[in-house]
C-alpha cells in the first residue's frame, strides 16, 4: 500500500508499506479521507509521545476491506468512522498507524457504521466533532442564555454550531481570522469579534466560556468575560506552557473551570449530528489533496491562515 510516513523530524515521505493484515477482533479499513490537524504538525516536528517513523492521521473516513477473525463478515464493504482509542491504550493516527496511510487497522468494536451515500469527505470530521460534543457534554446542565467561544479552529467553530443547535441563546466568537470568523456566523454565532481589531467589552459577562484557543491571552480573555458563578470549559491544547492567570477571578465570581480532552463516549452523538446535518460540516473543508500532494497540504495548514481543516483524499490516489 502507499502511505505517507514520517520518517524523521519535519521529514515526511510518500512510499510503500506492506498492507496491514486484521488479526482478531479487527478490521482493516481502506482510508477514504484523512483531515490534517494541529496535533498532527507537532508529531510530525517531533514530540515525546510518537517516535520515527510513524503514520500519523487520527481524522479519518473510510470502507471496511477485510475482518479478523470473530468479527462478523457483515461490516465489511460498509462506509465508517471509528473511535481511535484501542485496547492498549494506543491510538490510531498516534502509537497506531493512521489515516496518512491507504490502509488501516483498527477494532471492530470501536467502528460506527455510516450509512450508504454520505460524504466521506466530511465524515472525516467526524472526530474533530466528537471531541466537541464531548466538551459541551462535560458543561452539564449549563445555563443556555449566553455563551462565548474563544478560538476560531476547528474545534471551536463545531463547538459554535453545538451551542447553536442546542439552544443557546446568544453565542459569541472571538478569533483572529476573518474567514473562520465568517463560518462562525454561518454555523449559527449570534455575533463574531475579530481581536486583532477590537477589546473584548469590560462589562461581558457569559453564563458559559470555551476556551479553545489554547493561548494565554484566550485564557486571560475567558476568565475575565465569564459571569459570576458561571462555567469556563477549557479544551484548548496548552502544550507545555504554564500562564500566569487571575485566580482571583475563579474565587471571588466563584467560576467553575472544566476541562475535556479527546472523544470518549462521544461518537454516537457526533455520528447522529453529522448523519442528521444537523451540524454541517462541510463548510470547514477548506481543500482536499490527493496523498501525492501530502507536503504542500501540510505547509498550508502551517502557514495559511485562510485554511480551517485540509483532507487528504485517498480517492484521488494518482
Amino acid at each position: 500500500m502507499r502511505a505517507i510516513v514520517n520518517s524523521g523530524p519535519g521529514v515526511i515521505e510518500y512510499c510503500d508499506l506492506p498492507q496491514p493484515e486484521p488479526g482478531p477482533g479487527q478490521v482493516r479499513v481502506r482510508t477514504a479521507c484523512c483531515g490534517i490537524c494541529a496535533t498532527d504538525l507537532e508529531m510530525i516536528a517531533g514530540w515525546a509521545r510518537t517516535g520515527f517513523p510513524s503514520v500519523p492521521g487520527h481524522e479519518w473516513s473510510g470502507v471496511v476491506d477485510a475482518v479478523g477473525p470473530g468479527v462478523d463478515t457483515g461490516l465489511a464493504g460498509k462506509p465508517c468512522v471509528a473511535e481511535n482509542v484501542l485496547k492498549d491504550g494506543g491510538e490510531v493516527g498516534f502509537e497506531h498507524p493512521g489515516g496518512y496511510a491507504e490502509f488501516l487497522l483498527t477494532e471492530a468494536a470501536n467502528v460506527r457504521v455510516l450509512p450508504e451515500g454520505l460524504d466521506l469527505a466530511t465524515a472525516a470530521l467526524i472526530e474533530p466533532l466528537a471531541v466537541a460534543v464531548r466538551g459541551v457534554g462535560r458543561l452539564g446542565a449549563a445555563d443556555r442564555r449566553s455563551a462565548l467561544v474563544i478560538g476560531d479552529g476547528p474545534v471551536g467553530l463545531l463547538i459554535v454550531a453545538l451551542l447553536h443547535a442546542g439552544g443557546v441563546g446568544g453565542v459569541v466568537c472571538l478569533g483572529g481570522r476573518p474567514k473562520r470568523l465568517a463560518l462562525a456566523a454561518a454555523l449559527g454565532a449570534s455575533s463574531v469579534g475579530n481581536y486583532h481589531e477590537a477589546a473584548v467589552p469590560a462589562n461581558a459577562a457569559y453564563a458559559n466560556v470555551i476556551e479553545a484557543s489554547g493561548s494565554a491571552s484566550g485564557m486571560t480573555t475567558a476568565l475575565a468575560c465569564a459571569a459570576p458563578q458561571g462555567k469556563v470549559l477549557v479544551i484548548g491544547d496548552y502544550g507545555n506552557r504554564q500562564d500566569q492567570v487571575n485566580w482571583n477571578a475563579v474565587l471571588l465570581k466563584e467560576l467553575t473551570l472544566v476541562g475535556s480532552n479527546a472523544s470518549a463516549g462521544a461518537w454516537d452523538e457526533a455520528v447522529r449530528l453529522a448523519v442528521s446535518g444537523t451540524v454541517p460540516l462541510a463548510g470547514l473543508v477548506s481543500k482536499r489533496y490527493p496523498p501525492d500532494q501530502a507536503a504542500e497540504a501540510l505547509a498550508s495548514v502551517r502557514t495559511s491562515r485562510e485554511v480551517v481543516k485540509n483532507l487528504i483524499d485517498w480517492r484521488m490516489t494518482p
